[in-house]
């Protein structure tokens, strides 16, 4: 019984054997973000069903818009187009920045721009007041604002995608192509309500998406 009383020291581990752990778990971390990163997506915004224009159809994660000549029986709510075939994004904006990506590919016929929470969207006067855009149409593109006259643009090589920044509070939208960094057309005006983006599509053959924008990871080194 003594000699089981008697406490005995804890075993030591040599030096060599010991595990940084901060800059294991670190490294670790490090190592599942930069998977993560290949793997996770994060879409910007995504299209609000209910203003979708009755040719319209939205995919089920609601970032692509198709375009079809068969009426659709759907509720004819306020908030939902009837002359033309649009959508409104789900999230409106009013203050700060944002940038969001729609990819055209082969489409024939689009407009994406933004406007106005207010503005009518039955009839024929959408684009009379309040909207921001660039389309194309007959092998051409343009950029017009509703105080604007419409306005060509020269492009050299055919879009296939267009970015969209806004900074609600310095007023101003821009159209450009990422995948160039050129601009295409920017607008400078004062936003006096929350604004939204828009997508018209009237093109049977190819779908408008809003493309996702990979996750971006920052690490800190704590000692």
């Amino acid at each position: 019984m003594e000699r089981v009383q008697i406490s005995q020291p804890d075993p030591q581990m040599s030096s060599g054997a010991l595990i940084h752990v901060s800059h294991y778990l670190s490294d670790l971390r490090f190592r599942v973000w930069r998977k993560m990163q290949e793997t996770l997506q994060h879409t910007p915004l995504t299209l609000d069903p209910n203003t979708a224009a009755h040719s319209l159809t939205l995919s089920s994660d609601l970032t692509s818009v198709s375009y079809s000549n068969v009426y659709q029986n759907l509720p004819d709510n306020p908030e939902r187009f009837d002359k033309y075939p649009c959508v409104l994004g789900s999230e409106g904006f009013n203050s700060g920045t944002h940038c969001w990506d729609v990819e055209v590919g082969d489409n024939t016929y689009w407009i994406v721009g933004i406007t106005t929470a207010s503005n009518q969207r039955k009839g024929d006067v959408f684009f009379k007041s309040n909207v921001w855009r660039v389309q194309y149409r007959n092998s051409r593109y343009s950029s017009q604002s509703s105080d604007q006259p419409l306005t060509r643009i020269t492009v050299k090589e055919k879009l296939q995608r267009v970015r969209v920044q806004l900074d609600c509070d310095r007023g101003k939208v821009s159209f450009s192509d990422p995948l160039t960094n050129i601009c295409l057309c920017s607008f400078t005006t004062t936003f006096t309500e929350t604004v939204f983006t828009f997508l018209y599509n009237l093109c049977k053959t190819s779908p408008l998406r809003i493309l996702p924008v990979k996750l971006s990871v920052t690490t800190e080194n704590h000692s």
